[in-house]
């Protein structure tokens, strides 16, 4: 199992980005999909999850700015981020986890996409 993670980039306080995370390889299913980020001397913390059925959580830092979104057919992870400021400047990562065609829970990382908002 691949995750492409891409969208991330410079971007000036109060625009906005969209980070996508596609997955690919022996999938049965996904369950809850993810993304995580982590700034520079700081451990990586939970942004955003969504379930199988779109149900959706957010740390309370993005609440209100950021959207995440799945599509099942693409086997895709999206998260649109709105009036961004400084402190999102991080490295993105996005987490899946999958029934594989085993039948197995697994749980797999995407490469990470850095995003760099200035102020």
């Amino acid at each position: 199992v691949q995750l492409q993670a891409s969208g991330g980039g410079l971007v000036q306080a109060g625009g906005s980005l969209r980070l996508s995370c596609a997955a690919s390889g022996s999938i049965l299913s996904i369950r809850t999909m993810g993304w995580y980020r982590q700034a520079p001397g700081k451990q990586r913390e939970l942004v955003a999850t969504i379930t199988s059925d779109g149900t959706t959580n957010y740390a309370d830092s993005v609440s209100g700015r950021f959207t995440i979104s799945r599509d099942n057919a693409k086997k895709t992870l999206y998260l649109q981020m709105n009036s961004l400021k400084p402190e999102d400047t991080a490295v993105y990562y996005c987490n899946v986890r999958i029934i594989d065609t085993y039948y197995q829970p697994l749980d797999y990382w995407g490469q990470g996409t850095q995003v760099t908002v200035s102020s």
